[in-house]
């Protein structure tokens, strides 16, 4: 009976986050402001932690909120920031072509629906997960893919310095 009761509960958590990505990504790509924009990005990556939490990967929402928000995020806004952009709102960057993306992307959202739908048919989670640390995910993770993890670093630092430099005055 309780545990019914919490399928509901997460059921329910998951519909209220989901709709907040939802809006959220709605602002991301019609506000006419880069920093909003970022902002809202920033709600969305929050609530996919959110789910992280529901699903109990804490690892993963931890690492979510350090690695997404607090670096990506940063480095964006610096980016904006550092750069001659103007920072406001700016009504001539659209391009005249913008509803045509609307079929596009509803047509790209049909093809992976399709796509998931045959791939995984009616396959259940098993109902006794292996349960896994946080030393065997984060070897995994940083055993095979230190090399990549590094050259993303190295390549996220080279954008920063990138954008000081242009943004600096001659």
């Amino acid at each position: 009976m309780i545990a019914i009761e919490l399928l509901v509960a997460q059921n329910i958590g998951f519909a209220v986050i989901a709709l907040v990505m939802i809006v959220a990504a709605l602002r991301v790509v019609t506000t006419h402001n880069v920093v909003h924009a970022a902002l809202w990005l920033v709600v969305v990556l929050s609530g996919a932690a959110a789910q992280y939490v529901l699903l109990a990967a804490e690892f993963v929402a931890v690492t979510q909120v350090l690695v997404y928000i607090g670096a990506v995020m940063v480095l964006f806004l610096f980016g904006t920031m550092l750069t001659r952009a103007r920072i406001g709102t700016e009504r001539d960057l659209n391009n005249p072509y913008w509803r045509l993306g609307i079929p596009v992307a509803g047509l790209l959202f049909a093809a992976m629906a399709i796509a998931i739908g045959s791939s995984f048919g009616d396959e259940q989670l098993p109902s006794d997960p292996r349960v896994i640390g946080i030393p065997e995910i984060s070897d995994q993770i940083f055993g095979a893919y230190l090399l990549p993890f590094w050259a993303l670093s190295f390549v996220l630092l080279a954008a920063i310095i990138g954008a000081i430099v242009l943004a600096r005055k001659d």
